[in-house]
């Protein structure tokens, strides 16, 4: 059985910092190309950022360049968003996902195409 677990949400004024953690299980952690995606209330699920299998490539929406970035721990079967100066537009439910990959490049920014999902965690950014 794939799992994966978010966790690191919470509430923060703005202009901090928060750090989400995604734990794997049941699945060849190497061989999946790793996504964050986040859900405000009213919208649409959105890509945040993806990470390729071996970290080397990565992808962040413009509204997040230069203030979040994705990493991956592959030993650790791991995938984190650390997030700083964060701002109330960042307030969503944040989601974990993963898409088998075939290479160490590929990079996926569809959700239909990530067949395994996280359950998400809240992070709400206060004024």
């Amino acid at each position: 059985q794939v799992q994966l677990e978010e966790s690191g949400g919470g509430l923060v004024q703005a202009g901090g910092s928060l750090r989400l953690s995604c734990s794997a299980s049941g699945l060849s952690f190497s061989m999946f190309v790793l996504g964050w995606f986040r859900q405000a209330p009213g919208k649409e699920r959105e890509l945040v950022a993806v990470v390729s299998r071996t970290g080397n490539s990565t992808y962040y929406t413009d509204s997040v360049k230069g203030r979040f970035t994705i990493s991956r721990d592959n030993a650790k079967k791991k995938v984190y968003l650390q997030m700083n100066r964060l701002i109330p537009e960042d307030t969503a439910v944040y989601y974990c996902a993963a898409k088998i990959a075939f290479s160490d490049t590929y990079i996926s920014t569809t959700g239909n195409e990530y067949a395994h999902w996280g359950r998400g965690t809240q992070v709400t950014v206060s004024s």
